[in-house]
């Protein structure tokens, strides 16, 4: 993955390392050495536990490297086989604790633990840590309507909310813009649905919806990439009609 990246200026790469293995810590340090920009993690399906203390360790290295960690949250979908205690927005303390920058993806899904909703659980978890951020990916599929609105009117998100595609599900008929036509106009819907690149069809959608041009670009900051770059925003020419 670092060597096809390093072939492309515009792309960046987020490593997958296990923590559990011996030689987590060296792989950690090559990959930043790579280029990588975070570390991702599916939890449930990778049966990682971030509240493990045997991974102490590991979250010190990525502190003093710099190195977010994209995690997981909520229910998992798109797997059969999984254990989606593990994927607990509450299992993020630990890191959370140690200074690590965490960005949970889905901002705490869908689903419960212990009979709680898993978005309750993270909001109550980024009131508590400044450090704690979230992505929006997977919030315009079909199975999850009304999730981004909701997220939105937290003031206490502001500037800690970061754009995520969920590609490829962005390509598939889960985030069509018609099953938002509750929230926009027929004219919205429309002009969103003939945009024909996925990508710049689901930024479409998300600025029909409220995403604002600061959380397109907020992951530039956390990241710290280049500045004078082309912003996400500036990708899609959209305007409500």
């Amino acid at each position: 993955m670092a060597k096809e990246v390093r072939r492309y200026p515009n792309l960046l790469f987020g490593a997958s390392i296990n923590p559990y293995r011996k030689d987590a810590i060296e792989r950690l340090e090559q990959a930043k050495a790579d280029g990588a920009v975070l570390v991702k993690w599916l939890p449930s399906v990778q049966m990682i536990d971030p509240a493990d203390k045997r991974l102490i360790p590991f979250y010190r290295k990525m502190k003093a490297l710099g190195l977010p960690l994209m995690c997981h949250t909520g229910s998992e979908q798109s797997f059969t086989w999984k254990r989606d205690e593990l994927a607990d927005p509450d299992r993020l303390r630990l890191p959370l604790s140690i200074g690590v920058t965490v960005i949970a993806a889905h901002a705490g899904g869908s689903g419960k633990t212990n009979g709680e909703n898993n978005f309750k659980r993270f909001l109550r978890l980024a009131r508590e840590y400044p450090n704690l951020y979230a992505d929006i990916s997977a919030l315009t599929q079909v199975n999850r309507l009304g999730q981004l609105p909701r997220l939105l009117k937290y003031r206490e998100l502001r500037g800690r909310l970061l754009y995520g595609s969920d590609m490829p599900l962005i390509n598939t008929a889960l985030t069509a813009p018609c099953f938002h036509g509750y929230r926009l106009t027929p004219g919205t819907v429309l002009i969103v649905t003939a945009e024909k690149n996925p990508w710049d069809r689901n930024i479409a959608l998300e600025k029909a919806l409220g995403v604002s041009d600061e959380i397109l670009e907020n992951s530039a900051g956390l990241l710290k990439l280049n500045q004078g770059e082309p912003k996400l925003c500036e990708a899609v020419n959209f305007s409500k009609k």
